[in-house]
């Protein structure tokens, strides 16, 4: 049992990296805008598929089981504090602090 899901774990997980280089190598994006780019557009999914306000928690929290914290997490970490410190930058007018 435990051997199947290593072997399903491993072969996801070249799937996934063989997809990363391919990405890179066709549209010539380096490593780390990758990582970025993933990690924004993975928060704004996260966000929708949750219904919820990209103020909220819940996107940001569930982006950090990533692997490459870092690089994903960096842009989102940076706009989710622009949020919360300054909604009306992004039009809510305040709505994002009542709606936690």
């Amino acid at each position: 049992m435990a051997g199947g899901l290593w072997h399903t774990l491993t072969a996801v997980m070249s799937a996934w990296h063989s997809s990363k280089l391919f990405i890179e190598r066709s549209l010539s994006i380096e490593h780390d805008a990758l990582h970025i780019l993933a990690g924004v557009l993975l928060w704004l999914g996260l966000a929708a598929a949750f219904r919820r306000s990209l103020a909220s928690g819940l996107p940001w929290g569930i982006l950090l089981a990533a692997k490459d914290l870092l690089l994903t997490m960096f842009v989102p970490t940076l706009l989710l504090a622009a949020l919360r410190l300054r909604p009306e930058l992004f039009g809510t007018g305040g709505r994002a602090r009542r709606r936690r």
